[in-house]
């Protein structure tokens, strides 16, 4: 076997005796799809540049937060300014209060924020439910090694889309909460069925179980008040990131005043961080959502129209079990023949035609995310020549892995 010395094989050989599979993030391994991930360098607009000098139309877009583009000059404007006069104070920052009015504006479920440094800083609101019962019900999965046993037993999952188990499991248990992504996003992209989310407000509100909404990928993305502007569902508590922060490390929880009263100085919930709040995120942030007003959501859900409609057309045309999920600027294509609704339908999947597809794409100048269980994520920076490459690049790879 021979192989070529590249500069991402060199960096990657490098990251590999410094890191756990030489990542800071487990899916950037490639280890779903195979080969050696590309080491980015440089970013502008729809494209991404490698190590090697290699020009890529981005689907990742960071896993959601640059919905915008890469290096809107807006936003690194807006970064260099803070910058300029500090990264961070360790004290109260006008930014924070920007950002934070403009989330309860956008979303009235939200009277009070707290933020965090990442989207998956959610354990903090674990905490807040103490009060409401001992259990949590979650379309998640609480059992990764290093979870306390007595933690993944207070942790009940139940299929996405199946309110009959969620409402039995309600009824059965004294929960503190119901946590949902309204439309999924951890499992490829998965909207609800007819009636799911609202029979979950209807179920919490009954048993007195909080409803918190996972709104790390759908909020400032789906719509400017995220799922639950679209869907008319307030829930108790809402989580947030990834677009908040424009590309800046961020995330955020929110609810009522009575619940957020509960939290340090205010109640008995301890929770802080270092660079919770930090002002590079929040001018980020604020940046990136003054750019999303009605006419960028029409883009949004007409790019994504377009680009659904031109995969279908190339599975249509390639004779390859599969289907395009969508909810507007977030769309997966599952290497199956029937809908998927729900974690087990997504695992069903063909993963080893999905990690050869994968590779046929990264070939043709299409970066996908690394897994058969991820969204795609389209900005405002992509155009319709950046969706004809996709669907060019799709049309020929699904004709190499059939």
């Amino acid at each position: 076997m021979t192989t070529i010395a590249t500069a991402n094989h060199a960096l990657y050989e490098r990251a590999m005796r410094l890191m756990p599979g030489g990542v800071s993030s487990p899916v950037r391994a490639f280890g779903a799809v195979g080969g050696e991930p590309p080491f980015i360098v440089a970013g502008e607009g729809s494209r991404v540049r490698d190590s090697d000098g290699n020009s890529y139309v981005d689907l990742v877009c960071s896993w959601g937060p640059l919905i915008a583009g890469h290096a809107h000059p807006a936003v690194v404007a807006a970064i260099a300014e803070q910058a300029a006069r500090g990264t961070s104070f360790g004290m109260p920052t006008p930014g924070e209060v920007e950002l934070a009015e403009a989330i309860t504006t956008a979303m009235p479920s939200i009277q009070m924020v707290r933020f965090v440094s990442s989207g998956t800083e959610h354990g903090h609101v674990d905490a807040l439910l103490a009060r409401a019962g001992s259990g949590l019900a979650t379309f998640g999965l609480p059992d990764s090694a290093g979870v306390p046993p007595e933690v993944a037993r207070s942790t009940i999952t139940v299929p996405f889309n199946d309110l009959a188990a969620a409402e039995r499991v309600a009824r059965e248990n004294a929960l503190a909460a119901i946590v949902v992504e309204p439309y999924a996003g951890n499992m490829g992209c998965v909207p609800p069925a007819n009636g799911f989310l609202e029979g979950l407000r209807r179920v919490a509100s009954e048993t007195g179980t909080l409803l918190v909404f996972d709104e790390v990928i759908t909020g400032f993305r789906l719509a400017r008040g995220g799922a639950q502007e679209i869907l008319r569902i307030a829930p108790d508590i809402t989580c947030l990131g990834k677009v908040i922060g424009g590309g800046v490390p961020i995330g955020a929880y929110g609810a009522s005043q009575a619940l957020m009263h509960r939290v340090a100085p205010m109640g008995p919930v301890y929770q802080a961080g270092t660079l919770s709040g930090n002002p590079l995120a929040t001018a980020a942030g604020l940046a990136t959502l003054a750019l999303l007003d009605g006419a960028a959501f029409e883009r949004l859900e007409r790019l994504g129209a377009l680009l659904e409609h031109g995969l279908d057309e190339a599975i249509a045309r390639g004779g390859v079990p599969a289907r395009v999920q969508r909810a507007g600027s977030l769309l997966t294509l599952f290497f199956i023949d029937r809908p998927v609704r729900n974690e087990d339908d997504a695992k069903a999947s063909d993963r080893v035609r999905f990690a050869a597809f994968h590779r046929a794409m990264l070939r043709r100048g299409v970066l996908l995310p690394p897994s058969q269980f991820e969204c795609w994520f389209l900005s405002l920076a992509h155009d319709d020549d950046a969706i004809d490459t996709i669907v060019a690049a799709t049309a020929e790879a699904l004709e190499e892995v059939a």
